[in-house]
């Protein structure tokens, strides 16, 4: 055990880590996003410029995900009122 994990184990044991109420709700509210967010069930074909793809393909890397599934999961969040535009 390292010294982080046993500062842990430690604060666990004093009693200082509290349950979450209502965790168990949104950790299935978030797994229904993440399955309808990634079931691919139509395929679609887009035109989008070269400089958003390429964007695009940078952020996914970044994110350790498949730029198609990135793009699916922009547009799926945007649909569901999950991401707004910033106001400048």
């Amino acid at each position: 055990m390292n010294k982080e994990d046993k500062t842990i184990q430690d604060s666990v044991e004093k009693g200082e880590w509290k349950s979450v109420r209502g965790a168990k709700g949104k950790i299935n509210k978030y797994q229904e996003y993440a399955k309808a967010t990634f079931r691919k069930d139509r395929r679609v074909n887009i035109r989008i410029s070269e400089k958003d793809l390429v964007g695009i393909q940078k952020r996914a890397v970044e994110e350790g995900l498949p730029y198609q599934t990135l793009m699916s999961s922009i547009l799926h969040k945007f649909i569901s009122g999950r991401l707004i535009e910033k106001k400048s």
